[in-house]
């Protein structure tokens, strides 16, 4: 018989070129029914894939249906920087805590996190004090206040004992009079004031480090926080009392020398910081007339810096009252 070699034959010929190319089902063969039976008997069963041989790659899957891909548009278009940053936020400021029970496809991590979408709704305000969680036997998220609500009044929550700086970062907002507010001093503006000269600096800042005192030094609405005092009266010990520096972390005082070195160089980083936010604020404002684009977002941190000038101010009033006193 003459072997085919007209259009007819070239189509048969490409068609059984092609099913070898896509796959030879291979699901008849005795290992592969074994295989499905164990499956099946632990719950797993998919009549969309069978095992078959392909051309290229040799055993493999093959699906019984055409599969239309998961999203229609380009993946790169849709998973980019801003979805991501969108992502980012809706779980950083939308989210609650509530624990979940963990499970073996997700993270190791705790599972602590829930959407509530009509619950977001509920403003920030940092006065108020509140009671929230996840009641086991209702099955709901409950919330008590014990702040007083009258009616058509607008309720409020409370994120947390967060600073501004935190809200800020965080929840991409300012709260006026935050009772919660503080002004970090870092350990290049702590150590301005202080002679490099010392033979015992290093062997001090290393105490401070790994004690943890030369993070969250901060001026506060009542003052210099305990732990900026303590970090600047290590760092005023005189040689011959270096050793007494255990009792320094313990809030001992040391001598009346070092108390009131304590209490000049924490004056003088008020001040200093005074007069930094004041130029700050200068350069905001400029920026204000000449940026009309971020008009809203330098509002904010001209927000947060007029509340630290208002801390900084306090804690200077506070220091100079204190050194009338003991004068």
């Amino acid at each position: 018989m003459k072997k085919s070699r007209g259009r007819t034959g070239r189509k048969r010929r490409r068609k059984h070129l092609q099913s070898f190319m896509d796959g030879v089902n291979c699901s008849h063969k005795l290992e592969y029914i074994k295989l499905k039976k164990w499956l099946k008997d632990r719950g797993f069963e998919d009549s969309n894939l069978r095992p078959a041989q392909f051309w290229g790659t040799g055993r493999g899957l093959m699906t019984t249906k055409a599969l239309p891909p998961l999203f229609a548009e380009n993946t790169g278009t849709i998973f980019n920087y801003s979805a991501l940053e969108w992502a980012w936020c809706t779980i950083n400021t939308r989210t609650i805590y509530m624990k979940h029970s963990q499970r073996e496809c997700f993270s190791l991590e705790p599972d602590v996190y829930a959407l509530a979408p009509y619950l977001d709704l509920l403003n920030h305000r940092p006065t108020v004090q509140v009671k929230a969680a996840f009641n086991e036997q209702t099955r709901s998220y409950e919330i008590w206040t014990n702040s007083q609500c009258k009616k058509y009044e607008e309720v409020f929550i409370c994120y947390g004992p967060h600073d501004n700086q935190r809200l800020l970062l965080e929840y991409g907002f300012v709260a006026i009079d935050n009772p919660h507010s503080s002004v970090y001093v870092s350990s290049d503006t702590l150590l301005r004031y202080f002679p490099p000269l010392d033979k015992q600096r290093n062997a001090k800042l290393s105490i401070l480090k790994d004690h943890g005192f030369l993070e969250n030094l901060t001026f506060g609405w009542d003052g210099p926080s305990w732990r900026l005092l303590t970090a600047l009266k290590l760092l005023s010990l005189g040689a011959h009392e270096f050793t007494c520096w255990r009792r320094t972390l313990l809030g001992d005082v040391i001598s009346a020398r070092n108390e009131q070195q304590t209490f000049n160089i924490t004056a003088k980083i008020c001040h200093f910081l005074i007069e930094e936010t004041q130029h700050v604020l200068l350069q905001i404002s400029q920026l204000k007339r000449s940026k009309e684009n971020l008009k809203k977002h330098l509002a904010l941190v001209e927000a947060l810096r007029l509340e630290d000038l208002k801390i900084l101010q306090k804690s200077a009033e506070i220091l100079c009252n204190l050194n009338m006193t003991t004068a």
